[in-house]
């Protein structure tokens, strides 16, 4: 790795160290970087535990538990300069018992995370954020055989990468993350980076009765949900497809809590979003995250004038410590009561009209300037 230096028009290189020589432990260091920068490991990961032991008949404790965007439990397993050589088969271990975790013991083991790290905090309301705003009650976690491992390490020996690769040859969902630090001077460089990519789950279930019961008796609810909200967005874009606007023209009915269309910006979209108790027209930003934050800013900036335009205030979203950001308008309203969709509709359709003509100029000319950088 090296350093810039601008004024000599010159780079340096670093120094690599190892964790022990610089002091460095597992736990205290290593451990506590990654809980406090998850995405340090190339996504958005939520963690819910450190030195979990929450397992029965067994007194051994994972590094890090977390959930990815799509509901996921992921094991982290952390070693310092050198994997060993049974990582493999302890983080599979781990994944093993943590496949029978039902949604509500997720939630319990999230609450007393929080309670221990952030007083006050809750579980299901951070759960529902992390998740983009899907209900609590039909939010699914750590569904089927979804479970992920990731292992950190400094070296992998040829027994841990080796049996990763012949596990992912069976759909096992595993990553391994190099972590490298490195010294010039007084300071300290830390490089994390993949060097085996991941691959989908394969079935590797233990003590699943529990779960399995939890997600048969939520099945025909969610079915239900599902055929109610492609009815709602089914009467949405009719109404939409009447307007002045051709925005959703080519868009079709979805059973999903959201529904988008392009802006003529990659991965910035307008949104439509519902849920029981609030309906949304939003722009949703998510590109790489310098640019996300590239574009609100600039959006941001023209504030008072996209306002004037939209013919009233909107809700800023900008997510500091998130990939995405948000421009929004919402209101009150529950999809699940059809007595609503009239009045949900109305307004909904309307609000995207008019967000759509108060930003779409300024998307054409930052789309300009994005492919100018």
């Amino acid at each position: 790795m090296y350093k810039i230096n601008k004024s000599s028009n010159s780079i340096q290189q670093l120094k690599r160290m190892s964790f022990s020589s610089l002091g460095f432990r597992e736990r205290d260091h290593l451990q506590e970087w990654i809980a406090k920068q998850p995405d340090v490991l190339g996504e958005d990961l939520l963690i819910i535990q450190k030195e979990f032991s929450g397992f029965e008949d067994t007194q051994e404790r994972l590094d890090l538990l977390a959930l990815d965007k799509n509901g996921a439990l992921v094991i982290i397993e952390n070693k310092l300069d050198d994997s060993g050589k049974d990582v493999t088969w302890q983080a599979m271990k781990y994944a093993s018992y943590c496949s029978g975790l039902t949604k509500g013991n997720i939630t319990k083991i999230f609450q007393d995370y929080l309670d221990s790290h952030e007083q006050g905090a809750n579980a299901q309301e951070r759960l529902v954020d992390f998740m983009d705003g899907v209900d609590y009650e039909e939010m699914q976690l750590n569904k089927g055989i979804s479970q992920r491992i990731i292992l950190i390490a400094a070296k992998f020996r040829k027994e841990v990468t080796s049996t990763v690769l012949w596990l992912m040859n069976y759909k096992v969902r595993m990553q391994c993350f190099r972590a490298t630090p490195y010294a010039m001077g007084e300071e300290l460089f830390l490089n994390v980076e993949q060097i085996i990519p991941t691959q989908d789950a394969e079935e590797y279930m233990i003590g699943m009765a529990d779960k399995a019961q939890d997600e048969t008796d939520s099945h025909t609810e969610l079915k239900n949900r599902h055929i109610v909200r492609k009815q709602f967005w089914s009467q949405l874009l009719s109404k939409m497809n009447a307007s002045a606007s051709s925005l959703f023209s080519n868009i079709s009915p979805m059973t999903s809590h959201y529904i988008g269309a392009g802006s003529g910006i990659s991965r910035v979209r307008f949104v439509f979003v519902v849920s029981k108790s609030y309906g949304r027209a939003e722009l949703y930003i998510d590109r790489a995250p310098e640019e996300n934050k590239f574009i609100f800013d600039r959006l941001f900036g023209l504030k008072s004038q996209i306002e004037k335009d939209f013919g009233g205030q909107l809700t800023w979203e900008r997510l500091d410590g998130k990939r995405a950001c948000r421009i929004k308008a919402s209101f009150d309203g529950n999809v699940f009561d059809d007595e609503q969709w009239p009045t949900m509709i109305e307004t909904m359709t309307d609000s995207m009209v008019r967000l759509e003509s108060a930003l779409k100029p300024h998307l054409v000319d930052f789309n300009e300037k994005l492919k100018a950088r």
